[in-house]
């Protein structure tokens, strides 16, 4: 088992990674990783990421206290957040918080990644919902962020930046740089007159590798029987669709066979386009 001291090296690491590839601007962004259900280790506020050595991480436990921290550290402003994530989703193991440009920017313009345009996109990540804003370091991220965590491993926070979990350190951060990349082809395409998106055929086999690959994690591919047989890849705004059926928190005996025609209606608009 790899030691506390081998992680700290490790989030620091990582920190560099992501300020070199500019996801985050001076003291932008957070780290965490799980030890046990209790002990968690965390990148300090304050502090760039990309400068840190292991002395600067921090531990706390599962509700955000501060176990030990060098003098001078304390953990990052944000934690509340990590630690919602790892209380709904036991399989997390670490969560990464940047602010990459491009995935920023459709978080910014209330944009969520639900277009099917490359194979690796929608068998590794999926969709990429946003989470409704909310006020940093305040409990408001952590409850909008909740109903999206039991069903997706990627997340847009508005007007904020994104939101990645994994179970392990290097699996969250390389989702991190798998939105980001998803974003930016994303938005380029659009700059070339619109991306053209796989048939929901191909989505389907694009969803029946990933089932056979046995990947962690959640995805859209093991929700479509919790949402009518639709999932994001299918539809505009899965999370918003009228009276609450296709989001997260509904079944299909909630769906009245009106709400269901609609929804249909509007899947089968999207696929014609």
């Amino acid at each position: 088992m790899v030691n506390e001291y081998e992680i700290k090296k490790q989030m620091c690491e990582i920190g560099k990674r992501i300020y070199n590839r500019n996801m985050v601007a001076a003291n932008d962004g957070n780290i965490s990783v799980k030890l046990n259900d209790n002990e968690f280790l965390c990148t300090p506020t304050g502090v760039s990421k990309g400068f840190m050595t292991p002395d600067f991480i921090c531990k706390v436990d599962a509700q955000g206290n501060v176990i030990q921290a060098n003098k001078g550290f304390k953990p990052s402003s944000e934690i509340k957040m990590h630690m919602r994530v790892y209380q709904k989703r036991p399989d997390v193991g670490s969560v990464v918080h940047a602010h990459p440009v491009y995935a920023t920017s459709f978080a910014i313009a209330g944009i969520p990644l639900t277009q099917p345009i490359m194979p690796e996109a929608v068998i590794a990540l999926g969709c990429v919902p946003i989470a409704e804003y909310g006020t940093p370091s305040t409990n408001e991220i952590p409850d909008n962020i909740e109903k999206y965590l039991p069903y997706y491993d990627a997340v847009l926070l508005e007007s904020h930046g994104a939101l990645t979990y994994s179970t392990d350190l290097l699996s969250a951060y390389l989702k991190m740089e798998s939105v980001e990349f998803y974003a930016q082809l994303l938005y380029q395409s659009k700059m070339l007159g619109g991306p053209k998106e796989f048939d929901q055929k191909t989505v389907q086999k694009l969803y029946e590798i990933r089932r056979k690959m046995g990947l962690p994690g959640k995805h859209p591919a093991n929700l479509c029987l919790n949402k009518d047989k639709m999932n994001c890849h299918n539809c505009d705004s899965c999370m918003s669709a009228p009276n609450g059926v296709g989001s997260v928190n509904s079944t299909p005996k909630e769906a009245s066979p009106e709400v269901i025609a609609e929804i249909t209606k509007k899947v089968m608009e999207q696929l014609n386009k």
